[in-house]
């Protein structure tokens, strides 16, 4: 009776594994791929990056070969690569735990181009467990193009819905530039007025006025009182930049001919997380005009001397940004008509109060962007052509995607009820769907996957 009982248990025991192992099928394939199959390198630009995505997050180091086949230019003379080619081959490593990989081409200062030049790329061979996708190869031409179409991964980065990046999207070049929030503080205007941002990418990062115009006269006492962080009231709106992007509703007011019209301002630098005590830290700043652009004073609460910086109107930026780090400028939006969208987490409102939304889209309304909402019982997604452009009413609205895109409460995911239409700032009209963003939707919380189709191109 014993050994019957001992091979029953055994029995079972082995059925229930067999079932488990039905429950648990094997991963998919983890591939390797460029992130869209083909980019254009405009004249303005000195150097590119080259992305590569696979499927999920490797184990340990996985080594990958790039062959290149250049035409029109030639490796050493016209660019180069990092890493460095050998022999028309790139090596990269595809770092343990990542699921991306990317290298850079640079452009040879000074060249004259035909911009019929290209160089190809393709995925010569990937280590194991790596198998090659598609697409497998990558064109890049030595000019702006107008993409048809094609599919992106958004790199928002680590920190699920506090992805540490913003996201600029250019559809047109199939184009993406991702930004870390924490990288800037403030925003200089580089239009004809005066205007100063502040960081509407981090938590809590809000600005008040005092009534006075020294610098050397603010001191921590100063501070007493001052609350610079949400406590869910519609006041919070009074210290953050107004949400639509309205340059006439900033915190920093206009910054006056005048240097004794110009006050100081108490910042909270603000954090990359809701609810955090990480946050940059507070200082104080003045911001002046002179024969170029601006001059920027800062300093902490506490200091008796402040730092001194010059930032000159740049014509060819929306915006020149700086980081209170070093007093540096950074690097944030690409140059004026090259991006669409930026999505990422914003401050934003909800119910009158000041609230920062995670994987918020919004469009490029200063170089002229503009977008609208199609839902799906109007018209599918696939069957919208050219035809349909005409029932379009395109907004300007900075958020008329807004969050509007996803659901985070009830069924969770991509709202696949609806797409949009958006407009770019060469007159291209492209058709955007949202694929997935979370795992419930079978996505990955900050890498939202998106997909478009050029539907006319612009005169």
């Amino acid at each position: 009776m014993k050994k019957i009982a001992y091979l029953f248990s055994l029995l079972v025991v082995t059925s229930l594994l067999n079932a488990c192992q039905k429950d648990n099928p094997p991963l998919p394939d983890n591939l390797v791929q460029f992130e869209t199959n083909e980019l254009g390198f405009d004249a303005e630009s000195s150097s590119i990056d080259i992305h590569l995505n696979v499927t999920r997050n490797v184990d340990a180091e996985v080594p990958l070969t790039i062959n290149l086949v250049s035409s029109g230019v030639t490796y050493g003379t016209e660019f180069t690569t990092s890493p460095a080619a050998t022999g028309n081959n790139l090596s990269l490593t595809v770092p343990a735990g990542s699921n991306s990989i990317s290298f850079k081409v640079n452009k040879t200062p000074n060249i004259f181009l035909q911009g019929d030049e290209s160089i190809t790329f393709k995925i010569g061979s990937a280590g194991s467990p790596l198998l090659i996708g598609a697409p497998d190869s990558l064109q890049l031409r030595f000019s702006a193009i107008t993409s048809t179409g094609s599919q992106l991964t958004l790199d928002g980065g680590p920190g699920d819905d506090a992805a540490e990046n913003s996201v600029f999207v250019d559809m047109s070049a199939n184009k993406q530039t991702p930004v870390k929030r924490d990288s800037w503080d403030l925003g200089f205007y580089n239009g004809d007025d005066f205007r100063v941002i502040l960081n509407y990418t981090l938590v809590n990062a809000m600005a008040v006025a005092l009534n006075k115009n020294d610098l050397d006269a603010v001191t921590a006492q100063d501070t007493a009182g001052l609350v610079l962080e949400s406590t869910f009231s519609p006041d919070d709106l009074k210290k953050v930049d107004d949400v639509s992007g309205d340059l006439n509703k900033t915190v920093v007011g206009d910054i006056a001919a005048d240097d004794a019209d110009n006050k100081v301002y108490i910042l909270n630098r603000g954090g990359l997380v809701s609810h955090s005590d990480a946050s940059k830290g507070w200082i104080k700043f003045r911001v002046l005009r002179n024969a170029i652009g601006y001059t920027l004073q800062y300093a902490n609460i506490a200091d008796a001397n402040f730092k001194t910086v010059n930032i000159p109107k740049e014509p060819t930026h929306q915006f020149s940004f700086v980081s209170l780090d070093n007093g540096q400028q950074v690097p944030v939006q690409p140059a004026k008509g090259l991006w669409d969208f930026q999505w990422g987490l914003a401050s934003y409102t909800t119910a009158g109060i000041y609230y920062p939304f995670a994987d918020l889209v919004f469009i490029n309304f200063r170089d002229g962007v503009q977008a609208a909402e199609v839902m799906t019982s109007t018209v599918s997604y696939d069957n919208f052509n050219e035809s349909n452009i005409a029932a379009i009413t395109f907004s300007s609205n900075r958020d008329v995607i807004g969050s509007n895109w996803r659901a985070t409460t009830g069924t969770k995911g991509v709202k696949t009820d609806r797409f949009y239409v958006l407009k770019d700032p060469a007159g291209n009209i492209y058709k955007l769907k949202f694929i997935n963003f979370i795992a419930d939707d079978g996505g990955k919380r900050g890498y939202p996957n998106i997909s478009y189709q050029l539907v006319k191109k612009g005169d």
